[in-house]
C-alpha cells in the first residue's frame, strides 16, 4: 500500500529534528538495533503491517530496568530501521491482568480491522487470554486501544495449569470460516500448543486435542505457527493453507527458540511433524545464541515473513540498573524455507543496508596457517561485514567421531578458537582489542564424518570477549547444512557495540552473542579475519561497511498536532 504523504512528511520531520543519539555515551548501547530509550524490554508482541505503517509492540517496564509492571509499549516505522515511540498501547488496569499485560499477537480480521490477543495475569498468577481492538481503525498509527468488555475471553479450566497458559499466536482462518489460535501450555509435563476455534473472535471453544505436543520439552512459551512455501521466494499470510507449503511450529523453551516442520491438515486441525522437538538428535533453532520469545508476522506490503526476537542481556541486574536499560530486539529478519526443504533460512531485512557507509572490500586474500588479517577503514564497533571462504585440502579434514552430535559442546571443548585443527578454526575476531586480550571469535571448523561427508561447524566464542568479571561468557555452536566441496563458506556479522548477530551459510545457521568489552569499545575496537587451522584458507570476497545510527524518536506525548 502506498504510504500516505502526510504521514511520511510528519515522520521525516520528527526524525530530522527529534532523533536521539543511539549510544548516548554508553559503550554498550546499540546504534541500529531496536530498543526503548530506557528501562526493561523483553518479548516482541503483535508486530504487523497496517495501512503502510509497521507496528512493533513489546513487553516493557515503564519504571525500571528490571522485569515488572509489564505493559505493551508501542513503536512505529515506515522501514523497520528508523522508529518513533508512541505512548503505551496496553497497561494493566483490570483484575484479570493485575500482574501484567503479557505476550500475545496481532491478527488482521476479515474487515481489515487489527485485533490483539494477549495474556493477562492476575494477582495469583492465573493467566487469561484477552482481546483489544483499536479505538480508531482509520488511524494508521493505531495510537489508542480498547480492551473488550468480554475479557477475559479464554480462562484456564479443567486440566490446564493456570500458571502455564499464555502467549496466543496470530490467528488463522479456516475454510469453514472459523478462526483458530494456539496458546502455549504444559499439561502432565508435556509442552503443547492448545488449539481454540471461534466464529466471532470473542467466543472461543477448545479443541479436544492440542495441535501438537511433546513430552521432551516442558512449557511452551510464545508459540508461533505459520506456512512457508516449498519452492517460492515470498512469505505467506498466516491463513494460507493450500499449495506447495509446509507449516512451521515454533516454541520457546530451555532459553532457546526451537522449531519443527510439518504438514497441517485444515479439515481435521491435525499437524504431522517431520521430526519432533528434541527427538532423534533433532534440535532445529532459529538462533543458537541469545535469541528468545520471537514473533513473526506477514508483511503484506512486500510479501515476506519477518521475524523478531528478544535479545536478553548477559550482564547482571545490578549492571542493568546502572545502565538504566535492559534488553533489545534482534535485527528484523526475513524467514523462508531453505532449498533443501529441511530447514529455515534467515537474513537481515534489505532496508538495513541504507545504514551502510564507508565500504571496504578485498578479493582473493590468502589466509596462511596461523595468520591474522585486520580489516581496515571501517568502524569496527558498528559494522556490517560479509566474508566468504574457499577451502583447499579438504581431504585433510579431521575425522568426526560419531558421538559428536552437540555443536555447542564441540565449540566449547574442541580447542576453541585458539586451538589448531586441520581445517579451521577460521573466521572473524570481532570487537577485539589491539593486543587481542579481548576478542569474540565467530568461526568455522570442517570435519569428515564416517560416511566421508563433510560437516561444517559454526561457533561463537565469547570466553575472551571482556576482561570484566561477573559476565556470562558463553560459547555457542551450530552445524551448517552445506557441502564445502561445492559451496564457499559464507559469514555475515552485524556488529553493534554489545551485540553480534552472525549468519552462516547464507542464513542456514544463526548465532547471536551479547558481549561487553572493557577495552575494545568504540574507536578502540578492531576487526580481524584469522586462520588457526593447519591448512591454508582463501578469502574469496570480503566486504565491510561502517554503519550509521538508526534514527529513533522519543515517545510522542498527546497534544494537538498533525498526528491527532
Amino acid at each position: 500500500m502506498k504510504k500516505p504523504f502526510n504521514w511520511m512528511v510528519l515522520l521525516c520531520f520528527l526524525l530530522a529534528y527529534n532523533g536521539v543519539d543511539a549510544v548516548s555515551n554508553q559503550p554498550y548501547r546499540t546504534a541500529f538495533h531496536f530498543q526503548p530509550p530506557k528501562n526493561w524490554m523483553n518479548d516482541p508482541n503483535g508486530p504487523m503491517y497496517y495501512k503502510g505503517v509497521y507496528h512493533l509492540f513489546y513487553q516493557y517496564n515503564p519504571y525500571s530496568a528490571i522485569w515488572g509492571n509489564i505493559t505493551w509499549a508501542h513503536s512505529i516505522s515506515y522501514d523497520l530501521v528508523d522508529w518513533v515511540h508512541l505512548e503505551h498501547a496496553l497497561s494493566p488496569t483490570e483484575p484479570y491482568e493485575t500482574n501484567g499485560c503479557w505476550s500475545g499477537s496481532a491478527t488482521i480480521l476479515l474487515d481489515e480491522q487489527p485485533a490483539i490477543l494477549y495474556t493477562g495475569a492476575n494477582s495469583e498468577n492465573q493467566q487469561f487470554q484477552n482481546l483489544a481492538l483499536p479505538k480508531n481503525r482509520s488511524d494508521p498509527l493505531l495510537k489508542d486501544w480498547i480492551k473488550s468488555p468480554h475479557n477475559p475471553l479464554i480462562a484456564p479450566v479443567d486440566d490446564i495449569d493456570p500458571s502455564n497458559f499464555r502467549d496466543p499466536t496470530t490467528a488463522w482462518l479456516g475454510q469453514d470460516r472459523l478462526w483458530r489460535v494456539i496458546i502455549g501450555g504444559e499439561i502432565g509435563g508435556s509442552g503443547m500448543a492448545i488449539l481454540y476455534r471461534s466464529e466471532d473472535f470473542v467466543n472461543w471453544t477448545r479443541s479436544k486435542s492440542p495441535l501438537h505436543l511433546s513430552n521432551e520439552t516442558g512449557m511452551w512459551e510464545c508459540p508461533d505457527f505459520y506456512p512457508v512455501s516449498i519452492n517460492g521466494s515470498n512469505g505467506l499470510d498466516t491463513s494460507v493453507q493450500d499449495g506447495l507449503i509446509k507449516h512451521v511450529l515454533k516454541a520457546s523453551f530451555k532459553e532457546a527458540d526451537h522449531y519443527v516442520l510439518g504438514s497441517y491438515i485444515p479439515g481435521t486441525d491435525t499437524y504431522s511433524v517431520e521430526n519432533n522437538f528434541l527427538s532423534n538428535g533433532s534440535d532445529m533453532r532459529y538462533d543458537y545464541g541469545k535469541f528468545y520469545a520471537s514473533k513473526s508476522f506477514y508483511d503484506s506490503g512486500k510479501k515476506r515473513r519477518i521475524l523478531w526476537g528478544w535479545i536478553i542481556e548477559s550482564d547482571s541486574e545490578a549492571d542493568d540498573t546502572t545502565k538504566g536499560w535492559s534488553g533489545l530486539q534482534s535485527i528484523p529478519r526475513t524467514i523462508l524455507l531453505g532449498e533443501s526443504g529441511r530447514q529455515l533460512v534467515q537474513w537481515p531485512i534489505k532496508e538495513l543496508e541504507k545504514l551502510r557507509t564507508k565500504q571496504v572490500s578485498f578479493d582473493d586474500v590468502d589466509l596462511k596457517s596461523g595468520s591474522l588479517f585486520e580489516v581496515p577503514g571501517i568502524t569496527a564497533a558498528q559494522a556490517d561485514i560479509e566474508i566468504s571462504f574457499r577451502l583447499s585440502g579438504l581431504k585433510e579434514a579431521e575425522e568426526m567421531n560419531a558421538s559428536w552430535n552437540d555443536p555447542q559442546f564441540l565449540c566449547k571443548e574442541n580447542n576453541k578458537a585458539l586451538g589448531k585443527g586441520a581445517i579451521g578454526p577460521f573466521g572473524l575476531l570481532v570487537l577485539a582489542s589491539k593486543d587481542l586480550t579481548e576478542q569474540t571469535a565467530v568461526y568455522f571448523r570442517v570435519f569428515r564424518n564416517q560416511y566421508d561427508k563433510y560437516v561444517v561447524l559454526m561457533c561463537s566464542d565469547q570466553s575472551r570477549s571482556s576482561q570484566r568479571e561477573g559476565l556470562e561468557k558463553a560459547t555457542y555452536g551450530a552445524f551448517v547444512d552445506m557441502d564445502p566441496l561445492r559451496e564457499t563458506i559464507s559469514l555475515r556479522s552485524l556488529i553493534d557495540h554489545s551485540i553480534i548477530e552472525s549468519f552462516g551459510g547464507n542464513g542456514k545457521a544463526c548465532i547471536t552473542a551479547r558481549v561487553y568489552p572493557k577495552i575494545a569499545i568504540n574507536q578502540e575496537a578492531h576487526l580481524y579475519a584469522f586462520n588457526n587451522g593447519s591448512m591454508d584458507v582463501r578469502i574469496t570476497r570480503l566486504s565491510g561497511w561502517s554503519m550509521k545510527r538508526a534514527q529513533v524518536v522519543p515517545i510522542q506525548k498527546r497534544r494537538k498536532s498533525p498526528i491527532d
